[in-house]
């Protein structure tokens, strides 16, 4: 018989879980769903999550863990870092999603610790001048890095000239004009 691995058959089922609660919510995410994807069964997943709120909140915090993991705070470099975030964000619109439907369903649930974000605003204090504080330029650089994520269809539509590099470009300037005023 072969041996199974416990962590693999965990980070098969969060994987699966992310995508599942990214596209559907936890009211709408199906366990068994869930489990196909990942190649297991339901008794798994409870027995590795307890319920599907455990799974939701495993799968959202694992998100969150990535990101933050892959796009760490750029303190020198605040321009950068909101390119890096929207790099992300393009390329992992689940994180955003799952995150969204956390906002709106779980919202207990759907924060970093307070320690995650002191440690970043602590780490981009030096940048934030007034009338910014470190929290405000947090707050602003994501809601600039997840803009394109989060806006309208038919808003983006009507920019017909606009590109990826283009919108990219204009959250790092955003950015940039933010941080040191006076910069076209």
């Amino acid at each position: 018989m072969a041996q199974r691995d416990a962590e693999a058959t965990r980070a098969k089922i969060l994987a699966a879980a992310r995508e599942e609660f990214a596209a559907h919510g936890q009211a709408g995410g199906r366990i068994d769903r869930i489990a196909r994807e990942a190649d297991s069964n339901v008794r798994m997943i409870y027995a590795y999550f307890g319920n599907k709120s455990g799974l939701f909140d495993a799968a959202l915090s694992d998100a969150i863990t990535r990101m933050a993991e892959a796009v760490p705070p750029i303190p020198t470099d605040l321009p950068r870092w909101v390119g890096e975030l929207y790099d992300f964000h393009r390329d992992h619109p689940e994180v955003l999603r799952i995150c969204l439907w956390a906002q709106l369903e779980r919202p207990e649930a759907a924060s970093e610790p307070l320690a995650a974000y002191a440690a970043k605003a602590a780490a981009i204090h030096p940048q934030a001048t007034p009338p910014f504080s470190a929290v405000d330029l947090l707050v602003i650089i994501y809601a600039i890095a997840q803009a394109w994520q989060t806006a309208p269809i038919g808003l983006l539509s009507a920019d017909t000239g606009a590109t990826d590099a283009s919108r990219r470009a204009a959250a790092i300037a955003a950015v940039a004009r933010i941080v040191t005023p006076g910069t076209a």
